[in-house]
């Protein structure tokens, strides 16, 4: 686990794989908010680095780090099997230690972890609406990653999160995002400046309560906005939440799943399969690359006076289309690789 939604992507999956009498071992970089995540939820797991540098040179030390622990870990631990979210370490340590390695993937542009961590490894799920044709390894399902935690199934939403915040269900409040783009797959593109965070957190004030989360620390202005609640209850506050509007492209897909009508500023999302479909075709997702729009955007729909019930509506539709994720993952995991025979064979079909 290289970052906090990994967290939630697989938690699921390996409290139901150990509750069948299986042995996990997390390995995990010590990233953002992801150790705090992981003590939340009573895992046990090893550290294998720090990953809090944009440095290119940074992050290819991290790399070869993170492989050194966890070639030395795996060589105890004697895993079956590997699963990541296309981690080069996991990918490179199953190759040396001749083990299987299912990675699931959402990210369209991370060619170049791709490029360093498909060719270790043997099967590649990924959403059905996945832009890119990864070849024979790839097999697809109909669903997204925030539905391995966020689906009905495994999530109720907890309203006492309202009470810590003086909130009521009643109540107008918007969740905005801010991201580093520091990730490998961010290297050329840049989000809001700080003027254009200013101008959003100012307009947005006038409609209802702002709450911010950001990966990097909130500057002097806006530590007022920050959100005094727990990270693990983040997804009860968004259930709630009036709008999400943000840098972040997981909270963006969060929102949406969860019901929230949300606006997503990057330069990223049309190239990205999952927020072309949430746009297109659920209507869930407003896309723009500049604040001055997403400002307009926000404001429009505010005139709607039933705009929740209509985003659950919609949520209702999203479901009935979709599968289960967490299920779909652990059946995959746990029957591999007569899984992965079983859906090349429905693909084909």
């Amino acid at each position: 686990m290289g970052h906090p939604a990994h967290v939630h992507h697989f938690k699921n999956m390996i409290r139901n794989l150990e509750s069948k009498g299986h042995i996990v071992k997390i390995c995990t970089t010590d990233k953002d908010v992801t150790l705090h995540l992981l003590d939340a939820f009573s895992f046990d797991y090893e550290i294998l680095g720090v990953n809090r540098s944009r440095s290119i040179m940074a992050k290819a030390f991290l790399l070869f780090e993170s492989e050194y622990r966890m070639l030395r870990i795996a060589r105890h631990f004697k895993p079956d099997l590997f699963v990541s979210r296309g981690s080069p370490a996991s990918a490179h340590t199953s190759m040396i230690l001749r083990k299987a390695h299912i990675a699931f993937l959402d990210t369209d542009l991370a060619n170049l972890k791709d490029m360093i961590t498909t060719p270790f490894t043997s099967v590649i799920c990924t959403p059905s609406c996945f832009k890119k044709d990864l070849g024979k390894k790839q097999v697809r399902y109909n669903g997204y990653k925030e539905l391995a935690y966020l689906h009905p199934n495994c999530f109720q939403p907890d309203p006492s999160v309202l009470n810590e915040l003086s909130l009521s269900e009643s109540d107008k409040y918007f969740i905005v995002r801010f991201v580093s783009w520091g990730a490998i797959h961010d290297i050329g593109q840049q989000g809001l400046d700080q003027a254009a965070k200013r101008r959003l957190v100012a307009e947005l004030k006038a409609f209802g309560r702002v709450l911010l989360t950001s990966e990097s620390p909130l500057p002097d202005e806006f530590k007022q906005y920050g959100i005094p609640v727990p990270p693990e209850r983040i997804h009860d506050l968004l259930y709630y939440a009036m709008m999400y509007i943000g840098e972040g492209a997981t909270m963006a897909t969060e929102a949406a799943v969860l019901g929230t009508p949300s606006i997503y500023i990057s330069s990223l999302a049309s190239t990205m399969g999952n927020f072309v479909e949430l746009e297109e075709k659920y209507g869930m997702v407003f896309i723009f690359k500049d604040v001055e729009p997403a400002i307009g955007k926000v404001a429009k729909l505010l005139q709607q006076p039933n705009l929740k019930q209509d985003w659950a509506q919609k949520r209702e539709r999203l479901l009935t289309d979709k599968i289960d994720v967490t299920k779909f993952m652990v059946d995959f995991v746990e029957n591999y690789p007569r899984s992965f025979e079983k859906a090349k064979q429905r693909q084909v079909e």
